[in-house]
């Protein structure tokens, strides 16, 4: 099973909101990491076939999916950024309605919807309106009902925001385990949400993919970008100013400890640091108004 994506574009007017992207897409979760504006959505509509490709092609085994049509909505399960929902419907009808679309039977529905509600930490709330859930009650809903018909591809668009720590933990949990033989497409720009339970991550900026591989791979590009140096506390705010900084520790005694990423160490006794996924996000879009770090391209680069 593979979703691929064949040097899709699209355009709206002179802004290129989605540059000649290919990727492979098979059974585990590939994270779709970027900042606000990268193009991630986009490319999720695409998936879906909610938007068409301005050029090129998204393929699910081999057939273009823009022609599959309802063979390809009957395998595939959706959560858009903004989640549509019926207010007074109560959780246990709206979801037994999602599955009605989806073709299935009436009994089926009622087993898989309880069994999902359970899952997204739901049991119990079947029955209340969805307008009395609080945010994030509606998103572990917009989880729960993307999920109703065991598609084989699911595409989660910043599935965890308005989600609480605990709530990430349940949700990164749920997607592992349903992962193991279905294509799941996750975007975010919150780098712990994919860290984690991603296969294989995909970083996105400027509509195109800057690099692509799985998460030791990526943080292993970051090796000699990560510095940290002992500061005083007064000179922190200043520095962090001008340097792309991860954290700021301030130790009380009139001294900070700054951990910055940099082609070259920026502050007098920097000494190198072991890189994160974060680190390795930080540096890719420490400035977003130049192209992706050619050091970090490489394999991942822009694909042709």
């Amino acid at each position: 099973m593979e979703l691929r994506f064949d040097r899709i574009t699209k355009e709206y007017g002179s802004k290129i909101a989605v540059d000649r992207v290919s990727a492979k897409l098979g059974p585990g979760v590939h994270g779709l990491l970027g900042a606000n504006g990268a193009g991630k959505t986009t490319l999720m509509r695409m998936a879906c076939g909610v938007l068409r490709p301005t050029s090129g092609e998204v393929l699910f085994d081999g057939a273009p999916v823009e022609r599959m049509g309802g063979d390809y909505r009957a395998i595939l399960g959706y959560l858009p950024q903004d989640f549509g929902y019926y207010p007074e419907f109560a959780a246990l009808d709206f979801m037994e309605y999602m599955a009605a679309l989806k073709g299935l039977g009436r009994r089926e529905a009622r087993e898989r919807s309880l069994e999902l509600l359970s899952a997204v930490g739901l049991e119990g709330e079947e029955r209340r309106r969805i307008r009395t859930f609080s945010g994030g009650m509606k998103q572990r809903l917009g989880i729960a009902q993307a999920m109703i018909n065991d598609p084989e591809v699911l595409v989660l668009d910043e599935p965890t925001a308005g989600l609480d720590p605990k709530e990430r933990v349940r949700f990164r949990n749920l997607i592992a385990g349903f992962a193991r033989d279905k294509a799941v497409l996750l975007s975010t720009h919150i780098v712990s949400d994919v860290e984690s339970i991603a296969d294989r991550i995909l970083v996105m900026r400027a509509g195109a993919i800057a690099m692509e591989g799985a998460p030791a791979e990526l943080v292993a590009r970051a090796k000699g970008k990560v510095w940290e140096a002992e500061v005083a506390a007064s000179e922190a705010e200043r520095l962090s100013e001008r340097l792309a900084v991860a954290n700021a520790h301030y130790l009380g005694n009139g001294a900070a400890i700054l951990r910055y990423v940099a082609d070259a160490p920026e502050i007098p006794g920097s000494a190198p640091a072991a890189p994160t996924l974060e680190d390795l996000y930080l540096y890719v879009f420490r400035d977003e108004a130049s192209a992706p770090a050619g050091s970090f391209e490489g394999k991942g680069g822009r694909h042709a």
